[in-house]
């Protein structure tokens, strides 16, 4: 009984909005502008009353404010991201965007983040982007060599096939180093079937394309900050695509949350959305491919 109570209570407080923080009644005199006022701020310049003599926590949280962690708002954001995203998501649509951090901003630090770890920024040590690049260059070299000693292929299917493998692993390589706008280009192209089917949710009758491109950007966050905790451990890459794969369906959850569809509703509206979506991401493919046959290629057309 006592776990079910506890339940109830976390289900409770996850639909509840954030609660912002009583005003002060004391009086303070800015140190900055010399008002004299109630409250956490000062109305004329916007400068805490918490604001006093430098300490090694201030100097700390000053650092980490640069980045944007020192912010209130990115503790809180992360936190509510991970127990109660789409309600969170939903506060913000509504409004409450003081109390959590911007998703634009905070998707960008998350990749930063990432390739940091990425790069050797984890309990290893290792770069496991370079790791994972020579892996899959690897594979292409494993692929052309089999292509090679097979004697069953023509000499023009022999070479269609070895540069095939080249331009497959440098349009993947493309696709690294502009990580951060081919996931905002994939979110603004999953968010409009998506729209299309939980626009009149239950949630938000009225929700707007805008708002589920937002909602998506927020998802993906959620979905990044938990793609850390295998890179950060080193885990084989076979085992973080097995991690990636769960945390990819966790994504069900704060869509649910959001629109107020049961799981079931949520889930085939989902299952719907991917459908143009991989077709599109599928043409993308290709498209970059074709580039690179035209930059880097281009005798693979003459032949």
């Amino acid at each position: 009984m006592e776990v079910k109570d506890k339940y109830r209570r976390f289900s409770e407080w996850k639909q509840q909005p954030h609660q912002v923080a009583p005003l002060s009644e004391d009086e303070h005199e800015c140190p900055t502008c010399g008002t004299r006022f109630e409250g956490n701020y000062c109305p004329r310049c916007g400068q805490s009353c918490k604001i006093g003599r430098y300490s090694f926590k201030n100097a700390l949280l000053l650092f980490l404010d640069v980045w944007g962690v020192g912010n209130r708002g990115m503790f809180r954001s992360i936190r509510d991201l991970l127990l109660r995203p789409g309600y969170m998501i939903r506060d913000y649509l509504r409004g409450m965007q003081m109390a959590y951090f911007p998703p634009f901003k905070m998707l960008f630090l998350l990749c930063t983040l990432s390739f940091l770890i990425d790069s050797g920024l984890n309990i290893q040590g290792i770069n496991r982007y370079k790791l994972y690049m020579e892996q899959q260059k690897e594979y292409a070299e494993q692929k052309k060599a089999e292509a090679q000693s097979n004697k069953t292929l023509t000499e023009v299917s022999r070479a269609t096939t070895m540069a095939i493998q080249d331009i497959m692993y440098e349009t993947e390589e493309k696709i690294k180093d502009y990580y951060q706008f081919v996931m905002l280009g994939s979110l603004l192209v999953f968010s409009l079937p998506l729209w299309l089917l939980i626009r009149r949710c239950p949630a938000i009758p009225d929700l707007r394309l805008s708002e589920c491109f937002v909602s998506m950007v927020y998802i993906a966050n959620m979905i990044l900050i938990y793609s850390l905790i295998p890179s950060l451990l080193c885990f084989s890459f076979k085992a973080e695509s097995r991690f990636h794969l769960v945390v990819v369906l966790l994504a069900v959850i704060p869509i649910k949350q959001l629109s107020g569809y049961s799981y079931r509703g949520t889930i085939w509206r989902l299952l719907l959305a991917l459908i143009p979506f991989i077709f599109i991401l599928f043409l993308s493919y290709l498209a970059g491919a074709l580039y690179v046959i035209l930059t880097e290629h281009p005798e693979f057309l003459q032949e």
